[in-house]
């Protein structure tokens, strides 16, 4: 069962972590903490109107939150904030199994599909594009 949750796959995605680090200038931050297990991660945006156009994290996590942050990480940048809240909102609703579709550029979240069944684990896998939405949220108040 435990193989199931850390397959090859998302192991293979904590290792593939982009923009590391901090923005020299930034719009938006958040931080965010998963309680349960101590996950977490901290995220920088820059915007231009919409669109994501600047994009940092630094992130201290278990496995699920890595191979979350590194998929964010690779597709986030030129990212509309309605296509980072419904990778989020598909996110949500794969976790609790119901119907869900990720962006277009956000497809690759679904190799995350085995934490449904790891209710203690949905949290963490969830802080990289919580995080990255409360920033985008930020900008626009």
């Amino acid at each position: 069962m435990i193989d199931d949750l850390y397959s090859r796959e998302i192991l293979r995605r904590t290792t593939q972590l982009q923009h590391v680090g901090h923005l020299e200038r930034f719009d938006g931050f958040a931080d965010r903490t998963a309680k349960l297990c101590g996950s977490h991660i901290h995220v920088e945006v820059t915007m231009d109107g919409e669109v994501l156009t600047g994009f940092a994290q630094t992130v201290e996590a278990c496995a699920l939150g890595q191979a979350a942050a590194a998929i964010l990480s690779q597709q986030v940048i030129g990212a509309t904030r309605d296509e980072v809240v419904a990778a989020r909102d598909a996110m949500r609703a794969m976790f609790k199994g119901a119907d869900f579709a990720f962006p277009e550029r956000f497809t690759d979240f679904a190799i995350l599909q085995s934490v449904k069944d790891f209710p203690a684990r949905h949290a963490s896998t969830l802080l990289a594009l919580e995080a990255t939405v409360e920033a985008m949220e930020q900008v626009a108040r």
